[in-house]
């Protein structure tokens, strides 16, 4: 999979690309990454991309001209794949946005600054819009890297274990069970026995009882639009007898 960053802060992915689990999987040709300094494509000796708002009022506003110039010079007119602006007006990201991002052989990152962007741009560039969560940072360059890392780890390959990604919290609908290793005592705290028994039919069983545990009790919302099997529902029904 392909990804395009657009961004007037280049230097801010290299640490994070360059490192673990992304660099392996690039070095093994499943993942590429492509970051484009903006500023490249202005043409005043300042390298101008921002100006002052039309109707006053404070900040300042990411140009127009560079960015269509940047994303177009890259990816053609009109872009041959999604245009993804990083902004917290876009959808909320989740794990199913993920999953539908992976599915994509290629996805642009739009890295806003400033004020925000000339809306000429997310009228007639951008494809998607993307927030991470309802606040406010500096700048796009987060947001993007967190979108890279969460659909990169979904793509065959990526991650040393095949099932891991579907393991996780979020992947299966419910909060991920608690881990242990060794060893099999530290302080006084002990490890559950039923993960040293070596059954693996009662270590399942435990597991998913405690994913639907700790997703009762953190995360209660998540159970309402997940299909729960009898078993699932008879474990929150003794979860709920036992907390009263």
């Amino acid at each position: 999979m392909r990804f395009d960053i657009f961004t007037l802060l280049p230097d801010t992915f290299s640490p994070y690309l360059q490192a673990s689990i992304l660099q392996k999987a690039a070095e093994r040709g499943l993942l590429e990454f492509h970051v484009h300094n903006i500023r490249n494509y202005t043409h005043d000796r300042h390298h101008t991309t921002d100006d002052t708002p039309y109707g006053g009022g404070g900040g300042m506003v990411m140009k127009p001209e560079p960015i269509f110039e940047a994303v177009e010079d890259v990816l053609g007119a009109p872009p041959a794949c999604p245009v993804i602006l990083l902004t917290p007006q876009g959808r909320v990201f989740n794990q199913k946005i993920a999953l539908e991002l992976a599915s994509q052989p290629q996805i642009a990152l739009l890295c806003g600054r400033y004020e925000g962007i000339d809306e000429r741009i997310r009228e007639h560039l951008v494809t998607d819009e993307i927030s991470i969560g309802d606040y406010v940072l500096t700048g796009g360059e987060l947001p993007a890297l967190i979108l890279i890392d969460a659909i990169s780890r979904l793509l065959p390959g990526v991650l040393g274990d095949p099932d891991g990604a579907m393991d996780d919290s979020h992947a299966s609908g419910l909060l991920e069970y608690p881990h242990y290793t060794r060893p099999p005592e530290f302080r006084g705290w002990g490890v559950p026995e039923t993960l040293l028994s070596g059954d693996h039919g009662k270590i399942d069983k435990w597991r998913r009882e405690q994913s639907l545990r700790r997703t009762l009790k953190r995360r209660p919302e998540m159970l309402e639009n997940l299909q729960l099997t009898k078993d699932d529902k008879k474990i929150l029904e003794a979860i709920k007898k036992d907390e009263n």
